[in-house]
């Protein structure tokens, strides 16, 4: 069974809201990409250098980012000599079925995308992020989502710095029927934390969200105040943070990348939440992040509602890409 034919197969098991939302969420990035892929599949009759040269172009226009792009079509060659292709419209197929291989990888299971919740009581979960990226926006998004799941969910505000940060969340709080901890502007991060925990182990919440600071101004602090916050929480909850979610937007490209470079120096990332997905023609983001920092990305910004912050899928991810180049397959 081809590629193509098992990822339908896939994409078909799952709900029609889920594909309708990636595939809408994605428009900008496959139209950007299909447009592309369509001209340089056109103009070339076989599978030469200068077919992969374009190629490249391509994909680093998207924003795989130069490294993954230089990785993919080294694969892709390899794979085109194996299998003796010489249509270039063939390499369609091999393109989709690496990048799905390439996102998952060897060391990673479908459970690895999915939010890491304790079994054995409290879930804490640490957002970490510049300001401006829709940290506490994708907070409240997640926090509407495990509440729907029938989890009982409370709010930390521990980005006491930003102005207004604590009313942000607040109305995202009172938007979703989640309260929210907070101590006032300037406070100690870390005892907010401390309150937000001792609060959440009071009420028997089931998963406890945490803001925090977005400065990025000094690495140095910004490392020691993330470890403080970290070190109050798992004192007060063995093993916890259970995850620490990074928050990019996808519009910011390559200076994103750079960005969670940073956190996962500063902090050890088990996530990635990228915002804004929708927002953007250059979609390859997502394989840029997942090859140079080894972290999956766990949630992807589709749209403005509620709804539309979804759990990261690679098949519809690269269905969400390649969806009209696959139909022409039909």
């Amino acid at each position: 069974m081809s590629f193509f034919k098992k990822l339908k197969e896939t994409i078909s098991k799952q709900t029609e809201t889920v594909t309708s939302k990636f595939k809408s969420g994605l428009e900008k990035s496959r139209n950007n990409l299909t447009e592309g892929l369509n001209d340089l599949f056109a103009r070339y009759r076989k599978v030469d250098e200068d077919f992969f040269e374009e190629l490249e172009e391509i994909l680093i226009m998207a924003d795989v980012g130069v490294n993954t792009v230089m990785e993919l079509v080294e694969e892709l060659k390899f794979e085109v000599k194996r299998k003796n292709i010489q249509d270039p419209k063939e390499v369609q197929e091999v393109i989709s079925e690496k990048l799905v291989e390439l996102y998952k990888g060897n060391d990673l299971d479908d459970e690895s995308f999915e939010l890491k919740i304790n079994p054995d009581g409290l879930t804490v979960v640490l957002f970490v992020g510049v300001n401006g990226v829709g940290k506490t926006t994708s907070i409240g998004k997640i926090a509407h989502k495990l509440k729907q799941e029938g989890k009982k969910v409370l709010l930390a505000a521990g980005d006491t710095f930003r102005a207004g940060a604590i009313e942000q969340l607040e109305v995202w709080g009172d938007r979703v029927g989640v309260e929210t901890i907070k101590q006032a502007a300037g406070s100690d991060p870390a005892a907010v934390m401390y309150d937000a925990v001792q609060a959440a182990k009071a009420r028997k919440v089931d998963v406890l969200l945490c803001d925090t600071a977005g400065r990025l101004q000094n690495k140095v602090n910004l490392m020691k105040e993330l470890e403080k916050v970290k070190n109050v929480i798992s004192r007060e909850v063995p093993g916890a943070p259970h995850e620490v979610l990074l928050v990019i937007d996808a519009t910011t490209g390559q200076n994103g990348l750079v960005q969670a470079k940073t956190f996962r120096d500063a902090t050890n990332v088990s996530g990635i939440v990228l915002t804004k997905l929708d927002g953007t023609a250059k979609g390859g983001i997502v394989l840029a992040i997942r090859n140079e920092l080894k972290v999956p990305v766990k949630f992807v910004g589709l749209g403005e509602q509620m709804d539309d912050l979804q759990p990261f899928q690679a098949e519809q991810f690269v269905y969400g890409l390649f969806g009209d180049l696959i139909k022409e397959q039909d």
